[in-house]
């Protein structure tokens, strides 16, 4: 007998989608979600094709200075959550808003696998502390 595998989509009922009009609104949802995280969290925000938020999937908590990302464990929430696109975030605890090289990095390795998925990566958002942030976006899709 061969496992047989089900992938359902089981939505909370009551839940409202808070609409995504720039990476503002996506900081201060982010900077909410990790206020009191002393690590590198990385997260994915993912949203339907009307860019309001179907969830938020903690990929991977890192140290006080890093955090290991895989498109593997990224996109695995967004598919199983249909997902039309995502936007990437993480926090750095420092306060520091410099994007360090593997930041950079990440970013293009990420937008390329949503390019291949169907799953846009509209930005890449850093938040610090008191709601500051900066928005990585290089793409004209994130919405203004």
């Amino acid at each position: 007998m061969m496992p047989v595998f089900r992938v359902q989509l089981v939505r909370e009922k009551g839940v409202e989608r808070v609409q995504i009009e720039g990476p503002d609104d996506v900081a201060q949802i982010i900077s909410h979600y990790l206020e009191h995280e002393d690590r590198e969290h990385f997260v994915t925000v993912m949203l339907d094709a009307k860019c309001r938020v179907i969830g938020i999937h903690t990929v991977h908590i890192g140290t006080l200075t890093c955090s290991l990302v895989s498109a593997r464990e990224v996109f695995k929430a967004a598919i199983l959550a249909n997902a039309a696109s995502v936007i990437l975030a993480h926090n750095h605890p420092s306060g520091d808003l410099t994007p360090s090289p593997e930041d950079l990095q990440v970013t293009d390795i990420l937008r390329n696998a949503g390019k291949i998925l169907d799953i846009e990566v509209l930005d890449h958002v850093i938040v610090g502390e008191n709601g500051s942030f900066r928005s990585l976006n290089r793409s004209s899709a994130m919405p203004k």
